[in-house]
């Protein structure tokens, strides 16, 4: 999953909308994906962002007509990549004040609370075993 997120670009909210509309309609010519998105934009602009998408390689474009679209990424590799992004930001790439600040912040309910736990301990296992193999080496 890793390798795919380098590969993922920064996008606009546009062409963000388009994927979304995607995810939820599978396959759609330009016409279709012109009324799923439910606001007023034109033709040529949907064909424009489909375009543009299928040219960074996260969307695909079938070769029949009319062309059917559909999306070639999922929405958590597009959620992963804007996360990465906010870490790199916010904390430099430091992971504690930004969970810090969520913390603090907002109140959290005990899921999420047993949440955060199971993912600290996974993360202390992944730690430790990363260093067990480290001594070995």
């Amino acid at each position: 999953m890793a390798k795919r997120q380098a590969k993922v670009p920064r996008l606009p909210e546009g062409e963000i909308e388009i994927l979304e509309m995607l995810w939820r309609e599978s396959a759609v010519t330009i016409q279709q994906a012109q009324t799923a998105l439910g606001q007023p934009i034109g033709y040529t602009t949907v064909q424009t962002r489909l375009n543009r998408l299928v040219e960074k390689g996260l969307v695909t474009r079938s070769k029949t007509r009319p062309a059917q679209y559909s999306a070639n990424v999922t929405p958590e590799e597009i959620r992963e990549r804007d996360l990465e992004t906010l870490v790199e930001r916010v904390s430099s790439g430091r992971v504690v004040p930004l969970v810090a600040h969520l913390v603090n912040r907002r109140d959290i309910s005990a899921d999420e609370i047993a949440e955060l736990k199971q993912l600290i301990e996974e993360a202390e296992q992944r730690a430790s075993a990363s260093k067990r193999k480290g001594d070995q080496q």
